[in-house]
């Protein structure tokens, strides 16, 4: 999931600001613009309304937030975008295991409303092939 991969990279930014580690900083910060980007970029605005509006106003504001953290290694801004996301990743992991929850209630009742096969048991078809012998083929029958 591209949210997942964004955090962990603010993360690993996160953490190389405290190590004062500015190359990995620099490498996971523009790991994480990419991915926001990217995000950004494939969001359909004639399909998604004003859901891909709000979103694409979002992802803007979270790449200028980043742009502050290689320019001030300003780690409240990778706190900042972490906060912003951190809602919508979760919003989408519901979404997906409810999504699946569904499908495999779907697949259980569909599973159920089955029709069982009617399965052969050899010995009750032998009895009534005999039974069938022993009728008679026409006419009255008449036994006491």
């Amino acid at each position: 999931m591209l949210y997942e991969k964004t955090l962990s990279c603010l993360q690993e930014a996160l953490r190389a600001i405290d190590a004062r580690d500015i190359q990995s900083r620099c490498n996971a910060n523009c790991r994480a613009l990419d991915l926001i980007a990217h995000l950004s970029n494939t969001l359909d605005m004639d399909q998604g309304g004003e859901i891909a509006t709000n979103l694409e106003r979002l992802y803007t504001h979270c790449m200028l937030r980043l742009m502050d953290v290689d320019r001030h290694n300003d780690p409240q801004a990778a706190h900042d975008v972490i906060k912003l996301l951190t809602p919508l990743r979760d919003s989408w992991a519901t979404l997906a295991e409810r999504s699946e929850n569904e499908m495999r209630q779907a697949i259980l009742a569909a599973q159920q409303t089955q029709q069982p096969r009617p399965q052969s048991y050899p010995q009750a078809d032998r009895q009534d092939a005999e039974d069938k012998e022993q009728r008679p083929k026409s006419g009255l029958s008449i036994s006491a």
